[in-house]
């Protein structure tokens, strides 16, 4: 469903006549934030690679970066440390394939130094915004009514609106629905093996 579709949707369930489409926009801008603050699906998956070829002591998040999945250079995974651990190894003067990392602000600190390779980011990205009526990203075409129902809890606490728990409740039954479905695809179906306990 476009950001069309959502408002018009959004304003026949608020059902009022003082509602613009620039203040329904912004209620629908606020649930999508809300949205991505806590959900966590394979769609909101994105990689990052850097391609080092100097001496590289850190890299700077992606714009889109909400969290990290995993960090790994050249195929091998980093590990996550404290930042004076990091600070005391960089000043140490260690160098060679990076084995932790950190973050400090919108960067990630590594250690040791590389002067080539890859490192690979693999985190979840914020959903692109969608500022045209015909505009839609991944949210919109899986869950519309979970963007319908975040828009009108805040639009329900501005105007005061006595049915701000059904849209609590209706927002809050299809995240947990939506987060359960990606749960379950990640644990179910032909590709999962036991692993044994133990391997010779």
């Amino acid at each position: 469903m476009n950001l069309g579709n959502i408002r018009i949707h959004f304003k026949a369930l608020l059902n009022r006549s003082d509602i613009t489409d620039g203040l329904a926009d912004t209620f629908i801008d606020q649930g999508i934030a809300r949205v991505q603050r806590s959900l966590r699906i394979p769609s909101m998956e994105k990689q990052y690679n850097y391609s080092i070829t100097s001496p590289t002591t850190s890299v700077v998040l992606p714009n889109d970066f909400l969290e990290a999945i995993s960090l790994y250079f050249d195929g091998r995974q980093l590990a996550k440390v404290t930042l004076p651990e990091i600070l005391e190894r960089q000043q140490n003067g260690e160098q060679g394939s990076p084995l932790y990392f950190c973050r400090q602000g919108g960067t990630y600190l590594i250690s040791p130094s590389p002067s080539s390779g890859t490192l690979s980011l693999d985190y979840y990205a914020q959903f692109i915004d969608m500022t045209a009526d015909s505009d839609e990203n991944i949210l919109a075409q899986v869950a519309s009514d979970l963007i319908i129902y975040a828009a009108l809890t805040y639009a329900s606490d501005y105007y005061i609106d006595e049915r701000s728990p059904v849209f609590e409740g209706k927002f809050t039954q299809f995240m947990a629905e939506i987060q359960e479905q990606s749960n379950d695809a990640e644990t179910s179906g032909n590709m999962q093996t036991i692993r044994p306990s133990y391997q010779l």
